[in-house]
């Protein structure tokens, strides 16, 4: 594969700015998903571990999967992410290796550590595909990495790259593809319809302790759907009607998640006679199956039931600004280890998150388990 042009060559003593040091590889972190309908229980199971659930009750819950042939669209994205991830590495004169590794299906996190061990990978920087502050977006990741490392002689080191809801390369497909959605509706609802930002729900209590201060996930979210709406604007001359609401939602009845549901909103909106509505998947960074079912089946669904005009805006996926955000970030962070003051790409309310998570940030309230990337012992 050809690369770009070479850059001009720095000072002698000044580091190149595509400079990855002290990183000689890139991890991809994510969730995983069952390929067949035989994976299905089995992955199932990895992810509620510890919680003796039946398997009655997880054939019933992955019926999502076996409707869509028992497989998770997650993994087939993460493979075209990866692809475009490389091919941006090596047309901007970046020689890493990016490897991949999943919490929950092959392939495992321990499984990746094993093959940058085997490979001579001394450090890796971490991409999580989660971009907010939670225990399920962030800590478990953090936890997993550590019991992975662990788990293998001679893994590398470790360090999980900074939250990015707020960065451009995030940001701006979001705007687009609101754009987009809206040019979908027909005219005459067009300039009236509501905006409505979706992302998974999450126990309050989960909420409650995001972040150093508590209350990161919703704030977070809330100032990219604030951004979002103000860029809209820009473009359109029109301040569109927003909510944020969640999708979802599981465990048990009595626990409180964040609410309102999607279809519980779209219900409200009808009854208030909204006209058309876009629906934003914010807290999504592709189509995997929560978008796929929940708001490409059953929100649609909902909405077409009530006669309500509704779009899907599209996740940032591959889209090449997505993808040259990981190099941004990669570098970025090699600044700063490297001793240096790095500029932080940010839009909307709020700073540029933390490199390493201060103690306590997203606390685990079941058990003490160790977490990497974070300021406290054990790091």
């Amino acid at each position: 594969m050809p690369l770009s042009q070479p850059t001009p060559a720095e000072p002698s003593g000044s580091p190149s700015p595509l400079d990855p040091s002290p990183y000689d590889a890139l991890l991809l972190v994510s969730f995983g998903g069952p390929e067949r309908a035989a994976d299905v229980v089995p992955f199932l199971r990895n992810v509620t571990q510890g919680k003796d659930i039946p398997v009655a009750r997880l054939e019933e819950v992955g019926a999502h999967y076996y409707a869509n042939g028992g497989r998770s669209p997650i993994n087939d994205q993460n493979r075209a992410f990866l692809a475009a991830i490389r091919e941006d590495f090596s047309s901007n004169g970046i020689d890493l290796p990016v490897y991949w590794g999943n919490r929950n299906w092959d392939p495992y996190l321990t499984d990746a550590c094993r093959e940058m061990a085997a490979d001579g990978v001394r450090r890796a920087a971490c991409l999580v595909t989660s971009a907010y502050s939670s225990y399920s977006g962030c800590r478990q990741y953090r936890e997993d990495l550590a019991e992975a490392v662990a788990g293998v002689a001679g893994a590398p080191r470790l360090d999980r790259l900074r939250h990015y809801f707020n960065h451009p390369g995030f940001v701006e497909p979001m705007v687009d593809a609101t754009l987009s959605g809206l040019a979908e509706l027909p005219d005459e609802v067009r300039r009236e319809a509501h905006l409505v930002f979706v992302t998974h729900s999450i126990p309050s209590w989960m909420n409650e302790a995001s972040g150093p201060r508590g209350r990161a996930y919703v704030s977070q979210h809330r100032s990219v759907a604030t951004e979002i709406v103000e860029r809209v604007r820009h473009e359109t001359g029109t301040r569109h009607r927003s909510e944020l609401v969640f999708c979802s939602r599981s465990g048990p009845p009595h626990v409180p998640w964040l609410e309102p549901d999607v279809n519980d909103h779209l219900h409200d909106l009808a009854r208030k006679n909204a006209v058309g509505v876009v629906i934003v998947p914010i807290g999504f960074v592709s189509d995997h199956m929560e978008v796929v079912y929940d708001l490409d089946t059953e929100a649609m669904e909902t909405a077409e039931k009530l006669g309500l005009p509704c779009v899907r805006a599209a996740t940032a996926g591959v889209d090449p600004r997505f993808v040259s955000m990981v190099r941004d970030l990669l570098l970025e962070r090699a600044v700063a280890e490297r001793g240096g003051e790095p500029e932080r790409a940010v839009v909307g309310s709020l700073p540029a998150s933390h490199d390493a998570c201060p103690g306590g940030c997203c606390a685990n309230p079941r058990s003490q388990r160790p977490a990497l990337g974070g300021t406290e012992a054990g790091r």
